[in-house]
């Protein structure tokens, strides 16, 4: 696809940010079951809940486009992926390796935070209001559950982590 004009621009990012929730949807669950914590175990299921929210969204906000969802790999989100990954497989402490799933966690948020925060603000600029509120709501979301990571890992995953190597 031909970049032209912003609408293209526009369009090609939904469809990034599409790809990168599907992988999202597929990472989540291999994560919390390899957090040891309870509370990081449920905060990985709730924003799974959250992402395949996500995923009806921007088919809704593709749809109002006239664009499919058809497009390349997010190759971003694969790559924060396989960070998570490797961190899955390290030999670690388990209270470690939640700290660490945090952290790969949390450089998903910020990636994602990034391209809604870019998509909303092209879809205001081109006169798509129900498109930028649709994807203000996401951006809201992934705020919220950048801010619980953190509240989680300060108060208890890095706390633990801390502790485990005493």
């Amino acid at each position: 696809m031909k970049l032209s004009t912003l609408r293209d621009l526009y369009i090609h990012e939904l469809k990034d940010l599409y790809s990168a929730e599907k992988q999202l949807v597929r990472g989540l669950p291999k994560m919390a079951e390899a957090a040891s914590s309870q509370e990081l175990k449920a905060a990985f299921e709730t924003h799974l809940l959250e992402t395949r929210e996500h995923v009806s969204r921007l088919e809704r906000v593709l749809k109002l486009t006239g664009a499919g969802t058809r497009g390349p790999k997010c190759k971003g989100m694969e790559g924060l992926l396989e960070e998570g990954a490797g961190m899955i497989e390290e030999e670690a402490d388990p209270e470690v390796r939640d700290a660490g799933l945090i952290s790969a966690a949390q450089r998903v948020e910020h990636y994602e935070m990034a391209a809604y925060g870019c998509a909303r603000t092209y879809a205001r600029l081109l006169g798509e209001t129900e498109a930028a509120g649709i994807l203000q709501i996401t951006l809201d979301e992934e705020g919220t559950t950048d801010k619980k990571l953190t509240d989680l890992a300060e108060s208890v995953i890095n706390v633990a982590a801390n502790e485990s190597g005493e």
